[in-house]
């Protein structure tokens, strides 16, 4: 793998530390490492580790400033063929999240801190992977900034052992001990607690050294001016020595007796406890975030409120007098090291949530009408479960369509669209897309194809969106196609944008749906209403198509006709439709010798599907039901006049299709232009009736 790592600077600080020691990591076992800093006193020993930098000024906070790096970082990103780009900060985050886009690389983050910014740190939450050092930052990721806690990968930093177990510290009984704290002089390292607390160890251990390795950053020289101003004030300056930030830190751990660890407020792991313990040096380490990860109480190590400057002087002065606690300490910290803390171990975790991270596509399928469209994209969705195993696939449908898809095996969820948004103010519907962005899409695929669903797959800022160019919005997509077929079957016609991606369309394909145990249970109740619980030769006949289409309906005295020719065969028959159509269910009754079952707004469209399925045969017109009926498996003969079934006939095993080639066919008019309504009066019940005695002699 080819791993980029970006990172404000490359100076003393344990982030800086765990860079480069991974960095050197990934040369070692084949892997190309190439970093990204404002650079800084480990530069050296990145290159010495075959490590190549790049110096740009990531780490500054002025807006024009990272929005002219991330050009620069895209660039580095392509030229070295980078696959995985690991931010390991706030602002070279938000700089590599803008450059990974619209490259093949991978973005992740690691969170090392408990970041108070709201706004500006959310950054780090936007990988689909999140690293954390430790469960507490994890917490901290997924309550603050809403990170599925499914997406947290919890990898703990490391120790090279390789360097710092050479320098192996003896414990032994002194009367000028050494103790020391490890890291920036800023106030959430507690050093004015630690110096406190130190000068009543120096009560009982006059000659004690007292070391603080670490220097403040340039915004808190007044803090250090403050830890030397107390002690002054508290006498102990022959005691207390400034060693500033230090490239031997194993050497100078080897010679200390017991370390502090001070920090105030919630730390993120606490790198310097397993440094010191590596040396075999005890520690005494404040009670707070990720420090309980690492130190169980008076086993490994010794924990003490924080804040709290007798309780730390009580645990120092414990360990300079207990050799034997000491050891034991040591020797089991040890151990825990070398289970949890190992270069190694932080290095073969990191790589596999890279391998998993690579492996995983998010995917956004846009359908948010109609029903019967929504049952016709199961075919496509099976199709890219299979091609993407791995992925999570979403699906945005219209509120009333969610049914359809409630229980579909091939996606991961379900996100729903409340159409009344296409009647308000633009920003509702930015909103919206806005918020789909936390998906972290990697591909769009728009089988709406409108102005709207063209204008969600822009904003989304997926890396990929797929859909046919057939409008001006239609450039918005980043794989808009253009030369295009219409006059295909649907499903066939999805797949003209599938095969974008690789997926072939096939004749076998077939339409899916899940009803329910509950849907099957209800189904049974219906058909016992009417004495038909039993019953095995059904024959069901959907009544009308939509409002809008009348032009597609049967006339009702073919209807009747049909179900008094199927009564006479000792067939049973049913009439399905929506609530609109229970009157026209009844008109037709009227028309019948015999008495076919009115189930006409009785059922939802799962309910539909249990229906249908237990029909030896099923009569309907080019609409959803239509398509229901081939997603069930049932025989089915479909009624075509003002629409072409070259262009609406869904992918079914058993399918009759009953068109007249008349001229002014198909008109795809909503009102019929002759007003004789020949397409559909043309074919008779004794066509139908024919065709429904074929497929139940299995001709």
């Amino acid at each position: 793998m080819k791993i980029l790592q970006i990172l404000p600077e490359l100076n003393v600080g344990g982030v800086e530390t765990g860079t480069v020691d991974f960095a050197k990591y990934l040369v070692e076992h084949g892997h190309s490492s190439v970093v990204i800093s404002n650079g800084g006193g480990l530069v050296k020993n990145l290159i010495d580790g075959g490590t190549k930098h790049y110096q740009l000024p990531v780490h500054s906070k002025n807006l024009a400033t990272a929005i002219f790096m991330i050009k620069k970082v895209r660039q580095i990103i392509l030229d070295e063929k980078i696959d995985i780009v690991h931010a390991r900060s706030r602002v070279p985050g938000w700089i590599a999240y803008f450059a990974a886009k619209k490259t093949p690389a991978t973005f992740i983050t690691t969170c090392h801190g408990f970041y108070k910014h709201k706004w500006y740190s959310r950054i780090m939450g936007w990988s689909k992977l999140v690293i954390v050092p430790s469960r507490v930052i994890g917490r901290h990721m997924i309550d603050t900034y809403k990170v599925p806690a499914t997406n947290i990968r919890c990898i703990p930093r490391s120790v090279d052992l390789d360097r710092f177990s050479k320098f192996k510290h003896e414990i032994k009984m002194k009367t000028d001990p050494v103790i020391a704290i490890v890291g920036r002089l800023t106030p959430i390292k507690g050093h004015t607690f630690f110096i406190k607390a130190m000068a009543k160890v120096i009560r009982v251990y006059p000659y004690a050294k007292i070391r603080i390795i670490g220097d403040a950053p340039v915004n808190k020289q007044d803090y250090k001016n403050e830890v030397a101003l107390l002690v002054k004030r508290l006498g102990i300056s022959s005691n207390v020595e400034f060693l500033g930030n230090r490239q031997d830190v194993p050497e100078l751990l080897a010679g200390v007796d017991v370390l502090a660890v001070p920090s105030i407020t919630q730390e993120s792991f606490g790198r310097t406890i397993i440094e010191a313990q590596a040396v075999g040096v005890p520690v005494v380490a404040t009670e707070v975030g990720g420090v309980v990860d690492i130190i169980e109480h008076q086993k490994n190590g010794w924990l003490v409120p924080p804040k709290d400057v007798d309780a730390m002087a009580t645990a120092v002065l414990q360990l300079l007098k207990d050799r034997e606690l000491c050891e034991r300490m040591v020797a089991e910290a040890q151990k825990k090291i070398d289970i949890e803390y190992t270069l190694e171990k932080m290095a073969t975790r990191t790589l596999a949530v890279y391998e998993e991270i690579l492996g995983m596509k998010n995917i956004l399928v846009v359908k948010f009408s109609s029903v019967g469209d929504v049952v016709l994209i199961t075919v496509a969705l099976k199709s890219l479960r299979q091609k993407f195993p791995k992925a999570k696939i979403f699906c945005v449908v219209g509120k009333e369509h969610l049914e359809v898809l409630q229980d579909c095996p091939y996606i991961d969820d379900i996100i729903v669209y409340d159409r009344k948004l296409k009647h308000q103010k633009l920003w509702k519907f930015a909103k919206f897309c806005w918020g789909l962005r936390k998906l972290q899409l990697d591909i769009v695929i728009d089988f709406q194809n409108n102005h709207r669903s063209h204008w969600l797959a822009f904003l989304t800022d997926p890396k990929e969106s797929y859909g046919f160019c057939n409008q001006k919005a239609g450039k918005l997509l980043t794989n808009g196609l253009k030369n295009y077929r219409d006059d295909i079957p649907p499903v066939e016609h999805q797949f003209q944008i599938l095969k974008m991606l690789g997926i072939e369309y096939s004749a076998d394909l077939r339409l899916e749906l899940w009803p329910s145990k509950y849907n099957y249970e209800y189904v049974q109740e219906l058909l016992d209403s009417e004495w038909l619980g039993t019953t095995k030769n059904i024959v069901g006949i959907n009544l009308a198509a939509s409002e809008k289409w009348k032009t597609k309906n049967l006339p009702l005295k073919h209807v009747a006709a049909l179900s008094d020719i199927l009564s006479t065969k000792g067939i049973r028959v049913i009439f399905t439709g929506m609530e609109k159509d229970a009157a026209i269910g009844r008109e037709i009754s009227r028309l019948c010798l015999t008495k076919p079952a009115n189930f006409a707004g009785k059922t939802d469209m799962m309910q539909l599907a249990a229906l249908i399925s237990r029909c030896v045969a099923y009569v309907t017109p080019d609409s959803a039901p239509l398509h229901v009926a081939a997603a069930m498996n049932v025989p089915v003969v479909a009624v075509f006049g003002p629409t072409s079934d070259k262009r609406h006939v869904p992918p079914a095993s058993k399918i009759i299709i009953l068109t007249k080639q008349l001229e002014c066919a198909p008109c795809y008019s909503p009102e019929c232009l002759t007003r004789k309504h020949d397409c559909m009066n043309a074919i008779t019940p004794q066509d139908i009736a024919d065709a429904i005695f074929k497929i139940i002699e299995g001709k």
